[in-house]
């Protein structure tokens, strides 16, 4: 299996207005720099298929206990994994209307990242 691991911490994409052009809210100031470290570090997605593990940083404030036991389990807190997506895919390719198979996972980890992995396609019939 293909494997990418890339050290930029996943954001979800933000819900713009029209004064996002020129205002300077900062998450979508947080959103943009996003955009520009995915680009800048060549991400890319296969197109067979890919599943995306986003790996999103403990809050420093947890115990060490609690991040020890919270490494590598499910994220099921905001932000949501389609915004996460929708960021990522929109950093990439601007639009992802010819995105067709893909998969997505995010789970708590000491740093944040994201790992792309080539998928196996969905079998159509």
């Amino acid at each position: 299996m293909n494997e990418k691991v890339f050290s930029i911490t996943p954001l979800g994409k933000p819900r713009m207005t029209r004064a996002d052009k020129w205002k300077k809210r900062p998450e979508v100031l947080r959103y943009r720099a996003f955009c520009d470290e995915v680009r800048l570090n060549n991400v890319s997605l296969p197109e067979s298929g890919y599943h995306v593990i986003f790996v999103l940083p403990m809050p420093p404030s947890w115990s060490k206990k609690k991040r020890s036991l919270m490494d590598g389990k499910p994220h099921q807190q905001k932000p949501d994994k389609d915004n996460l997506e929708k960021a990522l895919l929109d950093a990439i390719f601007g639009e992802d209307s010819h995105i067709w198979d893909g998969r997505v996972t995010k789970i708590w980890g000491e740093t944040g990242k994201m790992i792309i992995r080539e998928g196996e396609p969905c079998e159509l019939s």
